[in-house]
C-alpha cells in the first residue's frame, strides 16, 4: 500500500519536522499542497505546540501530523498533547518513542519513527509502530552514517517480516530520486530540503538565497566526534567549528559555540554564522517556487522516469 493511500493525501509525501522552520502555518500549507505537513516541535515548548496545532488546524482540513524530538526536555507533556489535539500522526527522532507508542494508538494516531540503521528498525518494530522512515546521511540536519541508497533496501527487508511500509528520506529533491525511492523498496518519501526553497517556507530570504547559490559539495557534516552529526552549509561558523573540533574541544564547548546558531539563520537571515541546516540536494535548486508546484513536478518526474526507464527496457 502506497504512503499516499496510508495517510489520505495526494502524494505519497512527508514533510520533515524541521525545527524552528515547520511551523503550523507551514505544515498546513504542505497538507493543502498534497502531502502530510508536519509541525516540528523540536525547539518549541508544550504549549508553544499546542498553540502551532490549532493555528494549523484553522488553515486546512486536510491531514497534518507533528514531529517529536524525544530529547526534548518537554517531550512527555507534548506526547500526550497530540492526544488531546487529536492529531493524525505523529513522527520521531532522537529517541525511543516506546513509553508512548501504546498511548498514541490507543488514539487513533499513526507513528512513524525516523531511523537512520536496522538494528533501530528491527527494534521498533515491535512496538507496533505503522512504518519507519529509512533517512540517509544525504539529509540536512542531525544525520546517521549509512547513505539512503544503501540504508533503504536494507530496512526494507529487515521490515518484511513484520509486514512495516519503509518511507525513505535523504536526497530525494526531483523524480528521478523519487522513482529510485520507490525501486529500493519505500512506499513514499520525506522531504525537507527541496520544501526550504518554497514561498511559503519562513526561512529568512537569506536562507533561501544561500541554498540557491549551493553547490553539490557546499554542506558539510558538524559533530561527528562528538556523537551529534549534523549537516549544514558550509560557512564562518562551520569552519571555526571544525577547526576546534579537530583541536579537541569538548561537547559542550562545542554545543556552547553553537547555542542559537539555527534562529540566527532561520529568523535574522545570518549566513557567516548561523547554522544553515540542508542536504546535499541543495546543490539541485535553482529557484524559489510555490510548494504546490515542487511537490507536482516531482510526481510528474517519477512518472516520467518510471516511463523512460520502461522505454530502455523494453528496446
Amino acid at each position: 500500500m502506497r504512503l499516499d493511500t496510508i495517510l489520505g493525501t495526494k502524494y505519497p509525501f512527508i514533510q520533515g519536522g524541521m525545527a524552528n522552520i515547520a511551523t503550523g502555518a507551514f505544515a498546513a500549507a504542505v497538507s493543502n499542497a498534497g502531502a502530510l505537513g508536519l509541525i516540528g516541535a523540536g525547539g518549541m515548548d508544550a504549549e508553544t505546540l499546542r498553540s502551532h496545532i490549532r493555528r494549523c488546524r484553522q488553515l486546512t482540513d486536510k491531514p497534518f501530523g507533528v514531529n517529536i524530538m524525544l530529547m526534548n526536555p518537554a517531550a512527555p507533556e507534548m506526547a500526550k498533547i497530540v492526544v488531546e489535539e487529536q492529531v493524525a500522526v505523529v513522527t520521531t527522532g532522537a529517541g525511543n518513542p516506546g513509553a508512548y507508542v501504546p498511548m498514541w494508538k490507543e488514539a487513533g494516531i499513526k507513528v512513524f519513527p525516523v531511523v537512520a540503521a536496522t538494528v533501530l528498525a528491527r527494534r521498533l518494530a515491535g512496538l507496533g509502530v505503522d512504518g519507519v522512515i529509512a533517512e540517509g546521511t544525504e539529509s540536512g540536519g542531525h544525520v546517521g552514517e549509512m547513505t539512503t541508497m544503501a540504508l533503504v533496501p536494507q530496512v526494507v527487508d529487515a521490515m518484511k517480516e513484520f509486514g512495516i511500509p519503509v518511507i525513505a528520506a535523504g536526497g530525494i529533491a526531483d523524480g528521478r530520486q523519487l522513482a529510485a525511492a520507490f525501486a529500493l523498496g519505500a512506499v513514499g518519501v520525506q522531504l525537507g530540503t527541496c520544501l526550504l526553497a518554497s514561498s511559503e517556507c519562513p526561512i529568512h530570504e537569506n536562507y533561501k538565497q544561500a541554498l540557491l547559490a549551493a553547490k553539490d559539495s557546499d554542506t558539510v557534516v558538524t559533530g561527528r566526534n562528538g556523537g551529534t552529526p549534523v549537516r549544514v552549509l558550509k560557512n564562518k561558523m562551520t569552519r571555526a567549528y571544525l577547526s576546534r573540533e579537530k583541536a579537541g574541544a569538548d561537547k559542550m564547548e562545542l554545543e556552547q559555540f553553537t547555542l542559537g546558531s539555527l534562529r540566527r539563520a532561520v529568523f535574522e537571515g545570518d549566513t557567516e554564522t548561523g547554522s544553515l541546516m540542508a542536504g546535499q540536494v541543495a546543490g539541485m535548486l535553482r529557484e524559489v517556487r510555490p510548494l504546490a508546484d515542487i511537490l507536482e513536478d516531482l510526481w510528474r518526474g517519477c512518472g516520467d522516469t518510471v516511463a523512460r526507464l520502461d522505454s530502455q527496457v523494453r528496446e
